[in-house]
């Protein structure tokens, strides 16, 4: 170790594990919830979560890159898509598909999977906050060079996404009585 005790931990550390807990949490209220709108705001919070975490690694552009597109783009995309397909604002039986035994033991799995690897990749390499790990020219060469493909299929995704909302929204349906569509 590089002088640093496993078990005193730092202000940043606490900070960072209860930033982890809230952004939990509004991640299993978000898929949790039986309000569309109310799960879209729980997801706001799970992204907002997840910058914080941005920034307390140090990583300033990526944190505000979270910012603007998920939190901006990416919330803005499903709430416009809630309201284009007139979705119900209040409980929606439709939203539960009753599998949550079977969720729950994937998400679990999945869960444990991921904790296994990251544990085993990362068991004894501590990060060095002293130094900037999120810079732009970084994160600019990781994106062009090796994501860039992944990132555009994203943006046309999300497109589609858009698109789909607004063909749902203006299929024919009953029209009120006495008015035009």
């Amino acid at each position: 170790m590089t002088g640093r005790e496993l078990l005193s931990p730092s202000g940043q550390d606490v900070v960072f594990v209860l930033v982890g807990l809230v952004t939990l949490g509004a991640a299993v209220l978000c898929v949790t919830s039986r309000h569309l709108v109310h799960a879209a705001l729980w997801l706001v919070v799970a992204l907002g979560g997840i910058a914080v975490h941005y920034l307390l690694l140090t990583a300033e552009f990526v944190a505000w890159v979270q910012v603007l597109i998920y939190l901006g783009s990416v919330v803005v995309l499903v709430l416009f898509g809630l309201m284009l397909t007139r979705a119900p604002i209040g409980p929606s039986p439709e939203a539960d598909s009753r599998n949550r035994p079977v969720a729950l033991v994937v998400a679990l799995a999945a869960a444990g999977v991921l904790v296994t690897l990251l544990v085993d990749a990362f068991r004894t390499t501590w990060i060095d906050l002293d130094t900037p790990h999120g810079t732009s020219r970084q994160v600019g060469d990781g994106l062009f060079r090796a994501w860039v493909l992944p990132f555009e299929a994203l943006s046309v995704l999300l497109l589609a996404a858009l698109v789909g909302a607004i063909v749902l929204s203006r299929r024919p349906g009953k029209r009120p009585e006495g008015g035009e569509r």
